[in-house]
C-alpha cells in the first residue's frame, strides 16, 4: 500500500536543509514533492562539499522522492507555470527571507485567489518582523541569539559552544512537516487551506522552554544565572574510551553503587535524593568519573546492565551504523542512484503498520522533471519548447541547461 500522504501535491520553493528536510519527510510519506528551482544552478546545497556523480551528499540526503523542474520566476512565462502548478497544490512552501515571495509574485495572498484550500508555508530565520527579520541568517545565528549555545556550554560562566549540528534547521523541517499534516488534517474537517508561518527562532525557543528553561518559568522567581546543567555530567572517561551513565532516579542511583561496590554513595547526604544530586552535581561528577575510570567500558556496560542502570557506549559515526542495534531496527538503509551511485542513508524514523513508505526515487538531477510536469500542467509539447527555448523553463540536458 502506498504511502499516508499519496495523493498530496507539494510545491517547494525551499533550499538548502529547513525546508527540504520538510517536504522530504512529505515526499518519504508518499506525496508528489515537486522542486521548482531558478535558472543558474538550483538549490545551493546542490553545489557544496561532499560529492559524487555530480551530486552532494547534503543534496542526495534531503531530496530523495522529489521532482525538480527549473522555472525562471522572473519571466512571465515562467510565473504563470509556477501559478498553474500552485493552482491544484495542497500544499506550497518557500523559505525566502520576509516579503521576497510577494514582491516576485508567488505570495500567499496570490495564490490563495488561484487556490482557497491551499495550505501555504512560510519559513524564515528570525521571524515576520521586528528588528532582525530582514536579517540573513545561518544556523550558528539562531543557537547564538536563542540562548542554545550558553546551554549547550552548561552554565552561563562557561564559553558558549554551538551545537556540532544544525539542528535549528532540522527542528524547524520537522516542525514544519509536521504542522503542514496538521493543516491538512484540519482541511480535511473545515474544507478550508490556511497559511501557515515558522521561524527557526521560535522553533529553537520552543524547543528550549521543554527542559532547559525550568529557571525562567515561575514569573517573579526567574534564575539570576544558570548554573551548570546536569545533563553535560552523562560522559564519562573509561579506561579505554567513554561511556554515558545516567543514574538521576533513585532506583538507578543505588544500581550504581551496587554495579561500582560504593556504597558510600548511598549514604553520603550530597546525593540522598535526585534533587540533592542535581543541586551537587559537580561533587556527583566527580565521585563517579573516579569510580568509572579504571574500568574498560565493555566490563562496565555488563556490570550497569545487570543492575538495569542506563548507558550506553560513547560511539563514533563509523561505529554507530554498524553497532548491532542500529541494524536490528534497520534504520539505515541502501540505495541505487542513477548519478551518485550506492548510497546509504537513514530511512523515515517512523513506521506506518498500513500505509508503507516507498524509495520511489533518489534525489533528482537539476531540471530533470520540467517537461514532464509541465505537461501534466495541462501544457502542450509546442508550449514547452517556447518556454525551453526563451529561458523561461530548462529542461536537464536541454540547450539552456548548458548554458547555465
Amino acid at each position: 500500500m502506498a504511502g499516508p500522504l499519496t495523493g498530496v501535491k507539494v510545491i517547494d520553493l525551499t533550499s538548502m536543509v529547513s525546508g527540504p528536510l520538510a517536504t522530504l519527510m512529505l515526499a518519504d510519506q508518499g506525496a508528489d514533492v515537486i522542486k521548482v528551482e531558478n535558472p543558474g544552478g538550483g538549490d545551493f546545497a546542490r553545489h557544496v562539499a561532499t560529492r559524487r556523480g555530480g551530486f552532494s551528499a547534503s543534496f542526495v540526503n534531503n531530496n530523495r522522492n522529489k521532482r525538480s523542474v527549473v522555472l525562471n520566476l522572473k519571466d512571465p512565462a515562467g510565473l504563470r507555470a509556477f501559478k498553474r502548478l500552485a493552482a491544484d497544490a495542497d500544499v506550497v512552501i518557500q523559505n525566502f527571507r520576509p516579503g521576497v515571495a510577494a514582491r516576485i509574485g508567488v505570495g500567499e495572498e496570490v495564490l490563495r485567489a488561484l487556490n482557497p484550500r491551499l495550505i501555504y508555508v512560510s519559513i524564515t530565520g528570525f521571524g515576520f518582523d521586528g528588528p532582525y527579520n530582514q536579517k540573513p541568517v545561518f544556523d550558528p545565528l539562531i543557537q547564538s541569539l536563542t540562548g542554545l549555545t550558553t546551554v549547550q556550554a552548561g552554565s552561563d560562566k562557561s564559553r558558549p559552544r554551538l551545537v556540532r549540528t544544525i539542528l535549528p534547521d532540522k527542528l524547524t523541517g520537522i516542525q514544519a512537516a509536521q504542522a503542514i499534516t496538521a493543516a491538512l488534517f484540519a482541511r480535511e474537517r473545515n474544507g478550508e487551506g490556511q497559511h501557515i508561518t515558522l521561524s527557526m527562532l521560535d522553533t529553537i525557543v520552543a524547543f528550549l522552554w521543554n527542559s532547559d528553561m525550568g529557571g525562567h518559568t515561575f514569573v517573579g522567581d526567574e534564575a539570576k544565572e544558570e548554573r551548570a546543567q546536569s545533563f553535560i555530567d552523562l560522559i564519562y572517561e573509561t579506561a579505554d574510551s567513554y561511556i554515558s551513565v545516567a543514574a538521576m532516579h533513585d532506583k538507578h542511583w543505588r544500581g550504581l553503587a551496587k554495579a561500582l561496590n560504593r556504597p558510600d554513595f548511598l549514604e553520603d547526604k550530597r546525593f540522598k535524593t535526585p534533587e540533592l544530586r542535581d543541586i551537587n552535581v559537580d561533587d556527583r561528577l566527580n565521585v563517579t568519573q573516579e569510580a568509572l575510570r579504571p574500568h574498560t567500558t565493555d566490563d562496565l556496560l555488563t556490570l550497569l546492565e545487570a543492575n538495569d542502570v542506563p548507558c550506553a557506549p560513547v560511539l563514533t559515526r563509523t561505529q554507530m551504523r554498524q553497532h548491532p542495534q542500529i541494524h536490528a531496527n534497520g534504520i539505515i538503509i541502501e540505495l541505487d542512484h542513477p548519478q551518485a551511485g550506492r548510497l546509504r542513508q537513514a530511512r523515515p524514523p517512523a513506521v506506518f503498520s498500513k500505509t508503507e513508505i516507498e524509495m520511489r526515487r533518489g534525489a533528482p538531477v537539476y531540471g530533470a522533471d520540467t517537461a514532464t510536469v509541465l505537461a501534466e500542467t495541462g501544457y502542450s509539447e509546442s508550449e514547452i519548447s517556447a518556454m525551453f527555448d526563451q529561458g523561461a523553463a530548462i529542461q536537464a540536458g536541454s540547450k539552456s541547461d548548458a548554458a547555465d
